[in-house]
């Protein structure tokens, strides 16, 4: 018997909620030996930490900003580091708690389907999950408003708990705020389906819907988000349209030999455990949300250390508040951008922000557990991942010189090669691993546009219109927020939400 929408197949592999397990690109690697956990700690406190010592309320006094920008920031803008946090949800998810015994990665499940499929919007289908759509249209998607502010959208929530396909997407201001975001583009994709075919079933609207947002997302993970962050080159052989027999064409994967799969997909530990958490490198200790009457705006940390009941920050798991809205402007690029705004990301180098030192991870205060650094370079140790210098002598790289005291985790030497770089994208591994795996979920996954319709564009779809692109004609991420109808400028929907 069926459950969910129609379109979830759910013969394994080929279903695309299929749970695969994690896997290795390098099983021929020996582990790193690692360091005893008093050597990792006081590596992650003392020398992954951007200011030592102090707390992130020292650092978010408006008059510094300048002098913080000068010194920390990339060239990327910041909403980036959180879509790379809204697409990690979507692809990969290990319940596994930290301080576990050494695992087998072939032996762990993947609790998100391996594509870039936005199952974390959609979940398990309306008949499956009807709590995340609309009680009223089964076509749209459920979305909730801030309290006493029912012009600014928000989650649908029950009490705290946030009503979504991946409670993850509400762990803080900015992921919260991005998945609301995608559950209002597919609600205007409804309404143009419904435009384009009038009397159409629910059925047919909104797996049209879908289909259409799906496509942008993957087209702009592969054209705007990894351009950002990977060396060009690499990027540019990863994934190629060519012209092959007879006049067709097709995508060609120039990383297959790292990573590809045919019958079962998986998910290299190598990716999830290390390189792709470059982006812990990019969180800022704080974040201009908006610009509410009093002053120059909220300036908040991301994490306030201060314990309070119901902390001045930008973490998740709570109703949002209109202070904490996101100005969307003010996190990528658009042609309202002015001033100081976009506001970019930290660089992509050895050091975090000091933030990351202080997360509630641990019911003690102080734990390792509760310093982000720590935390990555042990899960890479007790999942065997090799060295980063073996990993760039098996691609035929030349690996930076690491100093003595340096850990040659693969987490770190991800980051390591990024500083090299001069913290604007990551170095020849990290871009290698990366490219490999996006390009080889793409390819592998059936329902991809790169399989279904490889000379898509979103110029091509007639649920899409020009004004969704008015910010990039290349199409971006700022797509998305025209799409929902959120205002680039202010707070809100454009024409009321």
């Amino acid at each position: 018997m069926a459950h969910g929408s129609r379109h979830f197949d759910i013969l394994a592999p080929r279903s695309k909620f299929y749970h695969g397990p994690f896997g290795r690109l390098c099983p021929d690697l020996a582990a790193w030996p690692g360091m005893d956990d008093s050597d990792l700690i006081s590596f992650a406190t003392n020398e992954m930490v951007e200011v030592p010592g102090k707390l992130p309320s020292e650092l978010i006094d408006p008059a510094s900003i300048a002098d913080l920008e000068a010194q920390f920031s990339s060239n990327i803008p910041a909403g980036y580091t959180y879509f790379g946090q809204f697409v990690d949800h979507d692809i990969t998810f290990d319940p596994t708690p930290l301080m576990m015994r050494r695992a087998d990665p072939n032996a762990l499940l993947n609790f998100r389907t391996p594509r870039l499929d936005l199952d974390n919007v959609y979940g398990r289908g309306p008949d499956d999950q009807p709590y995340l759509y609309d009680q009223d249209d089964k076509a749209r998607l459920a979305v909730g408003t801030v309290a006493g502010r029912p012009d600014l959208p928000d989650l649908p929530r029950f009490g705290n708990r946030a009503l979504i396909g991946d409670m993850r997407n509400d762990e803080n201001t900015m992921v919260s705020q991005l998945q609301t975001a995608f559950l209002l583009a597919h609600n205007t994709l409804v309404q143009r389906a419904r435009d384009v075919e009038p009397g159409a079933s629910t059925t047919h609207v909104f797996e049209r819907a879908r289909t259409t947002l799906r496509w942008l997302y993957q087209y702009i993970v592969w054209t705007d988000f990894l351009p950002r962050f990977v060396i060009d080159e690499v990027h540019d052989c990863a994934m190629r349209l060519e012209e092959v027999c007879g006049g067709r064409k097709k995508w060609v994967c120039g990383l297959d030999d790292i990573y590809s799969w045919k019958n079962q997909p998986f998910m290299p530990v190598e990716f999830s455990v290390a390189a792709y958490r470059f982006g812990h490198s990019m969180v800022r200790n704080a974040y201009q949300t908006n610009l509410p009457e009093r002053g120059f705006g909220n300036f908040a940390p991301i994490f306030d250390n201060a314990g309070a009941a119901d902390p001045d920050d930008l973490r998740g798991f709570r109703p949002m508040k209109p202070e904490n809205c996101i100005q969307w402007d003010w996190f990528l690029p658009m042609t309202t951008s002015t001033g100081p705004f976009p506001q970019m990301a930290r660089k992509i180098d050895t050091k975090l922000s000091n933030a990351l030192s202080f997360l509630h991870e641990a019911p003690v205060a102080g734990a390792p557990e509760n310093v982000l650094a720590f935390r990555n370079l042990k899960r890479g140790i007790l999942m065997d991942l090799p060295s980063g210098t073996a990993v760039a002598r098996k691609f035929c790289v030349s690996p930076p010189t690491l100093q003595e005291e340096e850990p040659d985790a693969l987490w770190y030497y991800i980051l390591r090669e990024g500083q090299g770089n001069g913290g604007n994208t990551m170095g020849r591994v990290g871009s290698i691993i990366v490219c490999a795996v996006f390009a080889g979920l793409l390819k592998g996954d059936p329902n991809s546009w790169f399989n279904q319709d490889p000379c898509w564009t979103p110029d091509d779809d007639p649920l899409l219109c020009s004004h969704d692109k008015v910010d990039d004609p290349s199409w971006s991420l700022a797509s998305i927020i025209r799409l929902a109808g959120l205002k680039p400028d202010g707070i809100g929907g454009a024409a009321g939400v």
